[in-house]
C-alpha cells in the first residue's frame, strides 16, 4: 500500500478552494490601483505635461518669427543686390533712383521701401589732401568725364523689420 502521509487531505472545517472571478477583487478589498485613476493624479499629470508643452510651444514660437525675420532679410538682401546690379550696368546718368525703385518693385513692394543718395568726388585741389564726396551725382545737369559717383541704396522691407544698405561706385577712371 502506498504511503499517504505526505499528501494533505482537506479537512473538514475549510472549504474547498475555487478560482477568482474579477468581482472578488473589488469585495475582498483590493488594492486601490485597480480601481482607476484619481482626480488629483489626474490633474497633477495635466499640469506635468502643461509645463512640458509651454516650453515647446515658446520654442516653436520663436523659431517661426525667426525664420520670418530670415525670410524677410533674405529678400531685403535680393532687392538690394538687385538694385544694385541695376545701377552698376544703367548708363552714367545724374539720377539712379528709378532703377533702384525698379529693383524693389520686381520684388512685389511699393517703390517708397528705397532711398538713395547719390554723390559724386570732387578730387582735391592740392596733391597732399584727399578729396571728398558732395551731394549730387552731377554737378551740372549732364554727366561729365571723369565722374566718379558713389550711390549709396537702402532698401527696407514692407514689416520694417529688416534694412540693408549698399554702396555702388561708378567710375570713368
Amino acid at each position: 500500500m502506498a504511503d499517504t502521509a505526505d499528501v494533505p487531505t482537506p479537512s473538514a472545517s475549510s472549504p474547498p478552494r475555487r478560482q477568482d472571478t474579477p468581482g472578488d477583487a473589488v469585495r475582498r478589498g483590493a488594492s486601490r490601483r485597480d480601481q482607476g485613476f484619481t482626480l488629483p493624479e489626474i490633474a497633477i499629470s495635466i499640469a506635468l505635461m502643461g509645463m512640458l508643452v509651454v516650453p515647446i510651444m515658446s520654442a516653436v514660437t520663436t523659431s517661426i518669427a525667426a525664420s520670418a525675420r530670415s525670410r524677410s532679410a533674405a529678400q531685403v538682401e535680393t532687392a538690394v543686390v538687385n538694385a544694385a546690379d541695376r545701377v552698376n550696368r544703367a548708363p552714367k546718368s545724374c539720377a539712379y533712383s528709378e532703377y533702384v525703385r525698379a529693383a524693389v518693385q520686381s520684388q512685389g513692394w511699393p517703390g517708397d521701401r528705397a532711398a538713395v543718395v547719390e554723390e559724386r568726388f570732387v578730387p582735391p585741389t592740392v596733391l597732399n589732401q584727399s578729396g571728398t564726396w558732395v551731394p549730387g551725382a552731377c554737378e551740372i545737369q549732364t554727366p561729365t568725364d571723369l565722374l566718379v559717383q558713389r550711390i549709396t541704396i537702402t532698401i527696407t522691407s514692407p514689416d520694417g523689420k529688416a534694412r540693408r544698405t549698399i554702396q555702388v561706385v561708378k567710375s570713368d577712371v
